[in-house]
This record gives structure tokens, C-alpha cells and sequence, in this order.
């Protein structure tokens, strides 16, 4: 168990991001390349022949020693990091401000409590009683 009032998301480790593997990097590259170079010549576009070059280099380089492909990995993966630390808090944001804000807004409006949450100061208890009663006690002992 961590120590005492350590969170377990700061524990060494927990941040660390494995990355694809070189030979993955590279036929992924190759493909994106390989269809690029498709697209282009399909559209009579004069781009294609290098494109075709640069895709027919990646799949040398993988399958012959991927291991070269290893710092242009790296760079990928710390450039998708950058790109997600940018673009997760504005979509989350949007989302927030979109979709949960205006369905707060009203249901404020509504006066619809859906938490239960509202002070009810005549009320004896809060306790919500259920009929049928639910299920045993001791069907909860041993969960696991």
C-alpha cells in the first residue's frame, strides 16, 4: 500500500507512457504514407512519386532494422502527448459548456432535483424506503 496521504496517481510511474514499437511505427508510417501517395495519383496530383519513395523507405527501414525508426518514435509520441495535453481540455471544456451546462440550466429551470438533494426541514428522515426491501444483508458479505 502507498505511504501515508500518498495518492496513488503520484506514485512514480503512474505518468509513464509506452509508446508503439519501432516496427509498428514504421509500417503504420509506411501505410499513411502509402495511401497518401494513392490519394495524390488518384486525384492527378504530382506529389505521388515522392510519397511512394518516402513510404517504400519506411518499409525498408522496418523490416530490415527498426531499430533506426526508434527516435522518430519517440518524437511521435512526445508530439501526440503535446497534442493531447492541448486539444483533452478544450474538448472537455466544449463538452462541459455544450452538452452539461445548458442540461443543468434546465433542469434548474424545471425545478428538477434528480439527486434528491434538496433540504426537506419537516421531513423525520431522509432515509428512502424501498418496497420490496432489496436483498438480504448477508448477500453482501462477501462480494469478492
Amino acid at each position: 500500500m502507498a505511504g501515508q496521504g500518498e495518492h496513488h496517481e503520484f506514485r512514480s510511474g503512474h505518468g509513464a507512457v509506452e509508446g508503439s514499437t519501432d516496427r509498428s511505427f514504421g509500417f503504420v508510417f509506411t501505410g499513411v504514407f502509402a495511401l497518401l501517395a494513392l490519394y495524390n495519383g488518384w486525384h492527378h496530383g504530382r506529389a505521388w512519386p515522392w510519397l511512394a519513395g518516402i513510404a517504400a523507405v519506411f518499409l525498408g527501414i522496418t523490416l530490415v532494422r527498426a531499430s533506426l525508426l526508434a527516435p522518430l518514435n519517440k518524437l511521435w509520441t512526445r508530439f501526440g502527448l503535446l497534442l493531447a495535453s492541448v486539444v483533452n481540455p478544450i474538448v472537455l471544456g466544449l463538452l462541459f459548456f455544450a452538452v452539461f451546462t445548458p442540461i443543468g440550466l434546465l433542469a434548474r429551470l424545471l425545478g428538477k432535483d434528480f439527486l434528491k438533494l434538496r433540504r426537506k426541514p419537516d421531513a423525520a428522515s431522509y432515509w428512502i424506503r424501498r418496497d420490496p426491501p432489496g436483498p438480504e444483508p448477508l448477500s453482501m458479505k462477501d462480494q469478492f
